[in-house]
């Protein structure tokens, strides 16, 4: 599958602050020069110079004419102080994050804020190890994805010292329950209500649901699958209810959607609800491997209106997620929130259908 990736100069950014901020490389000590960082990382040297450009605008460098390039510590100088913030996310380089972490970046840049990123990879350690990083050092604020959010806060310890610390900060896509912080978010209970019933409005009874349940938007959606299905008197059939986690988001609901379709005809589901569009180009593949076709033989509906929904042979009918819009406004809130005190309530956005060519009406609906 197709995956847009953090730009290269972003990540060698992000390295080369690494050193800067752990004292790898000292204010005053020369750096390495462009050839130099190119044959290291194996980059060219346009991307190199585009990298020394953002660092040498934050303040990071110094480049002195026929001397070389020197470290600096940007925060030296109050009057030449940069404002950073940090952006916390389950993912950086994959699937939507990618948009989400450009709009904050172009935002936080025009308003002459730096930002940092780290990587939680879903999982509730490296979430603990991303807020010690992002507190050890000066930060105006935060922006925060929270990792498995249906499974609790088991880093609670480390918001309220945000909070002791006074350091304003904010969550996107969910937030945990306890805190009392502004949440950008896409109502999914209604996401999944939506999808339920276009497909129900398309004549299908037979409606399989796929949801990753260790996290709340995967609760929300499965939710609304439910609440289509009460609201038209149609039981949702426990077997063509499927959940599962994170590490089993490649191999359960590509094994139970084979054994759902290779049932007799008269037993098969006819639509697949899927958490995400990820995973509905992975069932897509579970419909060709039973010998059947999408839409004709079972129709599919994602989530997000991903780069992914369009890059298959079948173009996928989905939900909208406001994916740089969601970037863009939770760095012009937190910043309101930094230099104006400005409170918040959550923001949440509708998510709209985007017809494509997934799903096909039955019975002559």
């Amino acid at each position: 599958m197709n995956k847009r990736k953090i730009p290269k100069y972003m990540q060698l950014k992000q390295e080369l602050l690494s050193w800067l901020e752990s004292g790898k490389l000292h204010p005053g000590a020369q750096f390495p020069s462009e050839n130099e960082i190119s044959e290291q990382f194996g980059l060219s040297r346009q991307t190199v110079r585009q990298t020394f450009g953002e660092l040498e605008k934050d303040g990071w460098l110094e480049r002195i004419q026929g001397k070389g390039t020197f470290a600096r510590n940007p925060q030296r100088r109050e009057s030449e102080q940069v404002k950073t913030i940090g952006i916390i996310t389950t993912y950086i380089s994959d699937y939507i994050f990618p948009h989400i972490v450009r709009g904050a970046e172009s935002e936080l840049r025009s308003r002459g804020y730096r930002l940092l990123l780290s990587s939680t990879d879903n999982t509730k350690m490296k979430e603990m190890e991303a807020l010690q990083l992002m507190t050890s050092q000066p930060l105006s604020g935060l922006i925060i994805e929270p990792t498995r959010s249906a499974e609790g806060n088991l880093n609670l310890r480390y918001f309220l010292d945000l909070q002791e610390k006074g350091i304003p900060y904010l969550m996107i896509n969910e937030k945990y329950r306890e805190l009392e912080c502004p949440c950008l978010k896409v109502d999914d209970e209604k996401g999944g209500y939506k999808a339920t019933s276009y497909l129900l409005d398309a004549g299908h009874r037979s409606i399989a649901g796929f949801f990753k349940t260790d996290d709340l938007q995967g609760v929300g959606r499965l939710k609304g699958f439910l609440a289509a299905h009460k609201e038209r008197g149609i039981p949702a059939a426990s077997s063509r209810v499927i959940t599962y986690v994170t590490e089993q988001k490649r191999d359960i609901p590509y094994r139970e959607a084979v054994k759902l379709l290779s049932g007799p005809a008269e037993e098969r589901p006819t639509a697949f609800v899927c958490y995400n569009d990820e995973l509905a180009l992975l069932l897509m593949e579970a419909v060709t491997q039973c010998g059947l076709r999408v839409p004709e033989d079972v129709s599919l509906i994602g989530f997000d209106n991903s780069s992914l929904a369009e890059a298959s042979g079948t173009k996928l009918t989905t939900l909208t997620h406001p994916k740089l819009e969601m970037g863009i406004d939770a760095a012009r809130q937190l910043i309101d929130m930094i230099e104006r005190g400005t409170g918040y309530e959550d923001t949440v956005y509708e998510p709209e259908l985007v017809e494509r060519d997934s799903v096909v009406r039955i019975n002559g609906m």
